[in-house]
């Protein structure tokens, strides 16, 4: 428990840095109202991480750091930065849930939000929304692990604990070295695409806030219409390229980047798989809009790839709305919440290589039926998956779908609406954000009740953390350290405490 305590604490303390930022965004647009709220969340975070650290000792050492430690450093690291992220939310007349609910959607990437008049809020508080984003994009312990030399052993396991996506891929062979590696292709495309949107005419507020939020793959827009309100067809298709981007696995980029292995992508089955369902979806979806919306060829495709783009990649952005759509169009969007962005992505859902995963397991069984004794291996990228990985992903699926299905008939229930109970569990366990109906792209989910706010705040922090830590912690021996494993006697009488309860 000492070292559960010590690394929540430095979180805490280097978060309570971190939100210095905001103080400084509303010195420079002079909005002198809106420091206090980030002075008090700034102060109360530090302070409760130094109570921790001092809790637990003060300890500097975590190399011995477990893996059942590291999954609940994860769980807890994201439910506590949420609180945090939600005290500055308080003085702007939210009430608890829904600040919570605001800030564990931006830094899940959600994107969902309860605001319903944009105009009551100062540019400091949308600046707020998607920084929190573009921390938890990445990842916030991902982003500690890259900046903190107290990880550099044990942030293996809190990175791959929270890690989006079934396999442990490292572009460097140690651990913080590779967290610096994937921050630093994120923040290269982020600075691109501000600098982009500077240039087709975006305000420089606007696109610092879009472009944190779109790298993040999670949605949150300065502006009440999102992208729409933009009226800008360049803008339109920026962000469309770089969510695209933010969509794919970053270890691949940097390799694309840094390493100049061009070939990396053609050769990335999840990759190539990612771009064909994008292109084939648009024009599936741009030909249903020309037939049923009459939009002429250009400003259906270019509908098309953004909304496509836009839910695949778990960001969430609108460039309409799309909750008037006919059905055949909401049908293709929803299709694509059951998908998701590419391991190693900032996006959530699903993922492209579960879905590739479970399209070659369907073959494999459908020719062991004819061939009962043929041996016949599933390949990604001309590599056996392991039996292992392979049960991994499927006990992911069948988990996923359980809890969206009990979510979903919940939600329901609370609601008397299958709409906000199917789609919304969608929305926010997938981390996507927007839906149809009162909680569609220009919508909001202010109006519902406060327990299917809390659903769904769970729904998005276990969708964050792909159920893995989650259903870890389900297991009651997760909770318990084995005293003969850990409870040791140094020739020096020096002894290692546990055989307790955590």
């Amino acid at each position: 428990m000492a070292a559960v305590l010590n690394v929540l604490g430095i979180i805490l303390v280097a978060l309570g840095i971190i939100m210095l930022t905001p103080i400084s965004v509303a010195l420079l647009v002079g909005e002198y109202g809106s420091i206090l709220p980030f002075v008090v969340a700034c102060s109360i975070s530090i302070a409760v991480g130094l109570a921790c650290r001092a809790r637990g000792g003060f300890l500097r050492d975590f190399d011995d750091l477990k893996r059942t430690e590291g999954m609940l450093i994860v769980t807890l690291a994201w439910l506590v930065t949420g609180c945090v992220g939600a005290i500055p939310f308080l003085f702007y007349h939210l009430g608890p849930v829904d600040a919570y609910f605001e800030s564990i959607s931006g830094f899940t990437t959600t994107g969902a939000t309860i605001l319903q008049d944009f105009s009551l809020y100062p540019k400091t508080f949308f600046f707020w929304r998607s920084l929190s984003q573009w921390l938890g994009g990445m990842g916030i312990i991902v982003l500690f692990v890259a900046i903190l030399p107290q990880f550099a052993v044990a942030g293996r396991q809190m990175f791959f604990a929270e890690a989006p996506g079934p396999t442990e891929e490292k572009v460097t062979p140690r651990i913080t070295q590779t967290a610096k590696a994937l921050w630093m292709v994120y923040l290269l495309l982020t600075v691109a695409e501000v600098a982009v949107l500077r240039f087709f005419g975006m305000p420089l507020f606007d696109a610092v806030c879009n472009s944190l939020s779109t790298m993040a793959a999670g949605g949150f827009s300065p502006h009440p219409q999102s992208i729409l309100g933009y009226q800008c067809p360049a803008i339109t298709w920026t962000i469309t390229l770089f969510m695209f981007l933010a969509g794919g696995n970053f270890a691949l980029q940097y390799r694309v980047l840094f390493q100049a292995k061009l070939r990396s992508l053609l050769h990335n089955e999840e990759f190539r798989f990612y771009l064909g369902i994008v292109v084939a979806m648009s024009l599936l979806l741009g030909a249903a809009l020309m037939a049923h919306e009459h939009l002429s060829w250009t400003s259906g495709l270019r509908e098309a790839f953004f909304q496509i783009t836009s839910i695949i990649t778990t960001t969430g952005f609108a460039s309409v709305d799309f909750g008037l759509w006919a059905i055949p169009a909401q049908t293709i969007l929803f299709t694509m919440m059951l998908i998701g962005g590419c391991a190693g992505s900032a996006g959530g859902g699903v993922k492209v290589v579960r879905v590739l995963f479970g399209l070659k397991y369907l073959k494999r069984e459908i020719a062991q039926v004819v061939h009962p004794k043929a041996v016949l291996p599933i390949k990604i990228d001309r590599v056996t998956v392991p039996g292992e990985i392979q049960r991994q992903i499927l006990g992911f699926v069948l988990f996923y779908i359980a809890l969206m299905t009990l979510s979903s008939l919940v939600v329901t229930m609370i609601e008397h609406d299958a709409v906000v109970g199917t789609v919304g569990t969608a929305a926010t366990i997938g981390n996507i954000g927007p839906g149809y109906g009162t909680i569609g792209p220009m919508g909001s989910f202010g109006s519902l009740s406060p327990w299917t706010k809390m659903i769904f705040i769970v729904d998005m922090v276990v969708g964050r953390l792909e159920l893995i830590p989650f259903l870890a912690m389900l297991h009651p021996d997760f909770w318990t350290f084995k005293r003969g494993a850990s409870l040791k006697k140094n020739k020096h009488g020096a002894r290692h405490e546990s055989g307790r309860v955590l």
